[in-house]
């Protein structure tokens, strides 16, 4: 059976809430108990320098999402949970992958766009306040993912972008130095893969309308009773679109309760009673592990001791792969040289390889080619090289049989020897 590995991470800024919970804490656990999966977790406190600049709350949370994590049923024997910044490889490999993104690629992400649109709304200068940090914050997220050749990433909808940015930094990293870098997926349970929070947006730390996954019962009540609803009165039916209510009750809920809390939407409930009933279900989901929190919390060295485990079992993988990274890029003993690079070109020589290429025609090909120089498979042209690679992705993730119709083995080679021929540079890349 092949192992998929999935990889996740929260940003250590807040107190972990129920938006981090549906959105990626619960996937992330239930992925990692599925057969055939290797799963990496990580908690994002490079990433938190950028967001905050006070060191006890980055601390303070580490903590919170840890003990959040492990009370949620991670268990750390079975997965590699580990803090970014005791993994030095990832700070190095954002250095590699910068030398090859473009900056066109950093103008178009979407926190740096949204600083910028800020900032002219304010007329104030365009790049006001924003730190090269914050620029670079999609090339270090690339880091994260391509350092250990996830195949999955869960993410919420609004960061779906950054998983396509990190396949183009591999893609253009793989172009220049041969295949080194598995490309990643995005998965997203539309259902909830972004909570509304007290005020209907999406809940966030930045928005203030969070409600703490391990809120006491008491605080829990209290917060579920405080979201904005609209003024229709009892009796009255209610829209279950844009409710944030009713939305927060189907992350927590089964099929049958969420049709059941849909009906009594239509027949008027009262919106005391629909916060009731919200209320007492996503208690009944969290009770259970509140209490395993409340025990990790108070034992900090136990985190500690969990987390540095991980962050070793993780080194294990990135600090070879890193050593591999940097003798690809031509940072390599002098002494070494010469033979790694004669040895290299062997064993490239004795595998199948995409050829990519530009006709007089303005247009890209690429070209699939056996060990012997034999053509298996010829392309049609595209309008850019990036189709041209995203294409070639595919086949090595999908095999032949995605592209079923565009594409066909040359005259005389069966299909299944292409298939073959994929196969075995999959098996060289793992």
């Amino acid at each position: 059976m092949s192992t998929t590995r999935f990889l996740t991470g929260i940003t250590t800024t807040g107190t972990p809430h129920l938006g981090n919970f549906v959105g990626s804490i619960r996937p992330s656990v239930q992925a990692s108990l599925r057969p055939g999966v290797q799963s990496f977790y990580f908690l994002a406190d490079y990433h938190a320098l950028i967001k905050c600049e006070d060191p006890v709350r980055i601390q303070r949370s580490t903590l919170e999402i840890a003990a959040s994590w492990l009370a949620a049923g991670l268990d750390p024997e079975k997965v590699t949970f580990y803090r970014q910044s005791d993994i030095p490889e990832i700070p190095e490999l954002t250095w590699l992958l910068t030398c090859v993104t473009g900056k066109g690629l950093l103008n178009r992400a979407h926190a740096y766009k949204a600083a910028q649109d800020k900032n002219q709304a304010a007329a104030r200068e365009q790049d006001d306040g924003v730190t090269a940090g914050l620029f670079m914050y999609p090339v270090l997220m690339g880091a994260d993912i391509l350092m250990f050749k996830a195949h999955k990433v869960p993410v919420g909808r609004d960061q779906v972008q950054h998983i396509e940015m990190a396949r183009d930094m591999g893609a253009s990293f793989n172009h220049l130095y041969g295949e080194h870098f598995v490309l990643p997926e995005a998965v997203i349970d539309d259902n909830v893969a972004t909570l509304p929070g007290l005020d209907g947006r999406k809940m966030s730390k930045s928005y203030d309308n969070t409600i703490p996954l391990f809120s006491s019962r008491e605080q829990l009540k209290k917060l579920i009773g405080g979201i904005l609803t609209d003024s229709r009165a009892p009796g009255e039916p209610k829209d279950t679109e844009g409710s944030a209510l009713f939305q927060i009750y189907q992350a927590f809920a089964t099929e049958a309760g969420t049709a059941a809390l849909r009906q009594a939407y239509a027949e008027g409930i009262a919106w005391g009673d629909a916060k009731q009933v919200l209320f007492e279900r996503v208690d009944q989901i969290v009770a259970p592990m509140r209490e395993q929190y409340e025990a990790l919390i108070n034992n900090p060295a136990r985190i500690e001791q969990t987390l540095l485990a991980g962050a070793e079992r993780a080194r294990a993988m990135a600090t070879p792969f890193m050593r591999e990274l940097r003798s690809a890029a031509g940072l390599r003993s002098l002494v070494q040289a010469a033979a790694p690079q004669k040895a290299a070109k062997a064993a490239k020589a004795a595998l199948p390889s995409f050829k990519q290429y530009r006709e007089n025609d303005g247009r890209f090909y690429f070209k699939f080619v056996a060990a012997d120089g034999r053509l298996l498979l010829q392309s049609t042209g595209f309008d850019a090289p990036k189709e041209a690679g995203q294409t070639i992705a595919r086949l090595q993730r999908e095999g032949l049989a995605a592209l079923a119709g565009q594409l066909t083995p040359a005259e005389g080679v069966a299909e299944a020897d292409v298939a073959a021929a994929l196969r075995a540079l999959a098996d060289a890349a793992t």
